[in-house]
């Protein structure tokens, strides 16, 4: 069954400055650190202190207008989606998103993992900073109030957290109208495990009126640590809620976490592992971690399609977004905090089965009403000058009509 939503209040959501945002919780995070469950959370005297601050933040959407009165001479509408890793490496993600002609210069970015106030991005407002060196209108959508500085290596960065927010944002080079965010169920509980954080993810909307016609765009990020079921779920309340809404040709794009894992628990995750050792870990590797819809995550993409929502033209279909690789020790360092020790010399084990590295399609595109007019891409090997990867995503781009 879904965990109940906390702070949950979509009559109350204001939509506005990134003043909304501003808190005093953090006095009350030692408190909330000693709490295991949202249960307890829910029958405890600190609910009532930090509600009306907590209900705010998470139900909340902050906007900024673009100084730019953006034309339209192109044929097509251009779209990226990036998760950017919180936005760590912020100053090379802002030259890749002014530079790079393979993301620079889109109509739309839909961008997961943007942190507000984090000690481990510099406690910058992300969006806000992109939005302002790439002169774009945005809307960002607060998902969690961290009361920790992160998992694995993040929990080691000098300083303290400000703001303490994490979310998800648009950005566009054209007016967004009907802008709001939905909530999504968590697959785990977020105050349960090493890094507790309050709120749930979200999916975030807005109309755009692009020169070639209004299309709707759909920012999304699915859960990771959950069931295969658990993000179909979510993606089918995305869905539900799309047909509510009036109807206009839409783009669906972001982190749908495909990884073909039921990451609910530890337990779950390692069962997971045995089933592809028994599958044959090359086999995994080659015919499913990069198709997840083919097998492991297929009923959610049979829901797309059955409802109208076409991915397969949207997408480089069998291309990785994410890399695993045994010999990083930073992702092995976060992994540790949701795998056990045991078990990593079987992980280590299938991976150089496969040459020490192993690829999964986690970022996708889906759209309804809409036509894409040249193959979509994956964007790799983003890096700063001296090799640092800028995210520990690709990012994928598409030019469509209407």
């Amino acid at each position: 069954m879904p965990l109940k939503i906390l702070f949950d209040e979509p009559k109350g959501a204001e939509i506005g400055p990134p003043e909304l945002l501003n808190h005093n919780l953090s006095q009350y995070f030692p408190e909330l650190l000693r709490i295991e469950s949202t249960r307890e959370l829910s029958a405890s005297p600190i609910i009532e202190k930090i509600r009306a601050d907590a209900t705010r933040i998470l139900n909340s959407v902050v906007v900024g207008s673009s100084s730019n009165d953006a034309s339209s001479g192109k044929t097509a509408i251009s779209a990226a989606a990036w998760n950017i890793e919180r936005g760590i490496v912020f100053d090379g993600i802002k030259d890749a998103l002014t530079g790079d002609p393979r993301l620079a210069d889109k109509d739309v970015y839909l961008v997961t993992e943007l942190d507000h106030g984090m000690a481990r991005s510099g406690n910058r407002f992300v969006a806000g900073e992109i939005a302002a060196a790439l002169d774009l209108n945005y809307a960002f959508a607060p998902v969690y109030i961290a009361l920790q500085k992160g998992s694995g290596v993040e929990s080691e960065v000098a300083g303290e957290n400000t703001s303490s927010i994490h979310g998800l944002a648009m950005f566009s080079k054209y007016p967004m109208r009907n802008i709001h965010a939905i909530p999504l169920p968590n697959g785990k509980d977020k105050m349960w495990g090493k890094e507790k954080r309050l709120g749930h993810l979200r999916a975030l909307f807005a109309d755009i009126e692009h020169p070639l016609g209004t299309f709707r765009a759909v920012t999304v990020h699915l859960d990771a640590h959950c069931s295969r079921a658990h993000r179909r779920l979510q993606m089918k309340i995305i869905l539900d809620h799309l047909d509510t809404l009036p109807k206009l040709p839409t783009l669906i794009g972001g982190d749908w976490n495909t990884t073909g894992f039921n990451s609910q628990s530890s337990t779950r995750a390692i069962m997971g592992y045995w089933r592809r050792v028994l599958m044959g870990p090359k086999n995994v590797a080659k015919n499913h971690l990069p198709y997840p819809e083919r097998f492991f995550e297929r009923p959610m993409f049979d829901d797309l399609e059955r409802r109208g929502y076409s991915f397969r033209e949207f997408n480089e279909l069998g291309v990785g977004t994410l890399h695993y690789d045994v010999g990083s020790i930073e992702k092995n360092t976060n992994l540790r905090d949701w795998v056990p020790e045991w078990c990593f010399p079987f992980i280590f084990w299938a991976a150089n089965r496969v040459g020490g590295k192993v690829s999964g399609r986690l970022d996708w595109f889906a759209g309804r009403g809409i036509k894409p007019v040249e193959p979509p891409q994956t964007i790799g090997e983003l890096t700063t000058a001296d090799g640092t990867p800028l995210s520990d995503h690709d990012a994928i781009a598409i030019r469509f009509s209407i």
